[in-house]
């Protein structure tokens, strides 16, 4: 199998990638891969991972909007479906505050590579969903406390999540009720 990739920039933010994956099917199942260097590397910048990260959620979590200055993260859905959103928080760019979404699921399987000062959120839309990070980033890496955090339900943003009461985190309750 060749570890291939369908790579298109966001139309909306300039900076987002939207990777598709070259995956094989047989009786056994799926296989795909996620990411080589030689090959998405340089969309980065040429900075290298450094870690991964994997999240299970159950049905109507609503994770972010969340984001730092200097994190390069490549996200996706490996088990169950959810509603992937990026928000540009880069102050200066002509789409400040847009937002693009995509829905992600094995069935239609795409990773989102987002550039520093981009907001990250999902939704989970299935009974649980397994999200994957792959984060690239200078020095040491921010956690929640350096972190930026808008409200899920921004007006300024306006999402659509198609929902109106998630589950949330503490964090993303208390930045809802700041607001």
């Amino acid at each position: 199998m060749a570890m291939e990739f369908e790579i298109e920039e966001s139309e909306i933010i300039r900076g987002v990638y939207i990777i598709t994956p070259n995956k094989f099917s047989d009786l056994r199942g799926d296989i795909w891969t996620a990411f080589t260097q030689e090959l998405l590397g340089d969309l980065a910048q040429g900075l290298r991972f450094k870690h991964d990260k994997f999240i299970n959620s159950h049905f109507n979590v609503l994770r972010g909007i969340h984001g730092d200055e200097k994190t390069w993260k490549l996200v996706t859905c490996v088990y169950g479906e959810v509603r992937q959103v990026a928000v540009d928080c880069r102050k200066d760019s002509p789409t400040y505050l847009k937002w693009q979404s995509w829905d992600i699921s094995p069935a239609d399987q795409k990773l989102i590579l987002l550039p520093p000062n981009m907001g990250n959120a999902h939704y989970v839309r299935s009974k649980e969903a397994v999200y994957y990070y792959k984060l690239a980033y200078d020095g040491e890496y921010l956690d929640a406390p350096n972190q930026f955090t808008y409200a899920w339900n921004d007006e300024r943003i306006g999402v659509d999540w198609g929902v109106s009461n998630p589950v949330l985190s503490e964090r993303d309750i208390l930045v809802m009720r700041q607001k």
